[in-house]
């Protein structure tokens, strides 16, 4: 489906237009440099779309009641995480997913943009990562695709309510030249947007390109590796079977 070569050029594109985040006005003297164990590769990232509701159920039920909690600002219930799956408006807003080989969301983003009527220049960024994924920069990476996206949709503000103690979070946000203000135990994050350019809507779409390659060349290797784990148990109850009739 994908030539070698096509994968190799969207590879080298994507890396070569990782886009960096920094607040409208801020000089590029002064953007923070990330740290290395984040900085490290290219992560891919893909969209992912209705069909795929049950990949982001497990993600999201897999999640302790502390994360939950974290990430919706209470402790919500597996019938509450299934309703705000169901709710999802994915022809409004943006879900951002990084897989495992086995195809399993590990980190998840939701870029919730303004309601049809209202302010659309202001959109919302929510993240999990499971935690066996963390410390490797994922909400990092999922932070910096969504303000591309933001940016390319006309998005000049870009808001992330948190829990104060979501500490992890709210260092993403400051790292991204983000102003956080607290208000007792919740904490609000706004980062100006720069309008958008050439380059932004050049790097979303060979962003996009990198995550689905990527997403299709997992999907390859997980078909292909169930096939031979189906030959091999057909293969073991053959064995079995002639073992038993042997006289």
């Amino acid at each position: 489906m994908f030539p070698k070569a096509f994968v190799d050029t969207v590879r080298a594109g994507a890396q070569w237009l990782r886009p960096g985040v920094v607040a409208a006005g801020q000089a590029p003297a002064t953007v923070r440099k990330p740290r290395p164990r984040a900085a490290a590769g290219l992560v891919p990232i893909r969209s992912v779309g209705p069909r795929e509701r049950h990949r982001i159920l497990s993600h999201l039920l897999a999640l302790s009641q502390r994360d939950r909690y974290l990430r919706f600002g209470y402790a919500a219930s597996d019938e509450q995480v299934q309703r705000y799956v169901d709710g999802l408006d994915f022809q409004r807003d943006e879900i951002f997913g990084i897989y495992n080989r086995r195809l399993e969301i590990i980190a998840m983003a939701h870029l919730a943009f303004a309601p049809t009527g209202q302010d659309g220049s202001c959109a919302e960024f929510g993240v999990s990562v499971s935690e066996h994924a963390r410390g490797r920069g994922y909400g990092a990476r999922l932070f910096e695709r969504a303000v591309v996206v933001a940016r390319n949709e006309g998005v000049s503000m870009l808001f992330i309510h948190a829990l104060s103690e979501n500490t992890a979070m709210l260092r993403i946000a400051r790292n991204a030249g983000a102003t956080v203000v607290r208000s007792g135990s919740e904490s609000e994050a706004h980062l100006e947007l720069p309008a958008p350019s050439l380059d932004s809507r050049v790097s979303g779409i060979a962003l996009g390109q990198f995550g689905e390659v990527d997403f299709q060349l997992k999907a390859r290797a997980h078909q292909f590796w169930t096939f031979l784990a189906g030959l091999q148990e057909v293969r073991s109850g053959v064995r079995d079977a002639r073992q038993r009739s042997a006289p």
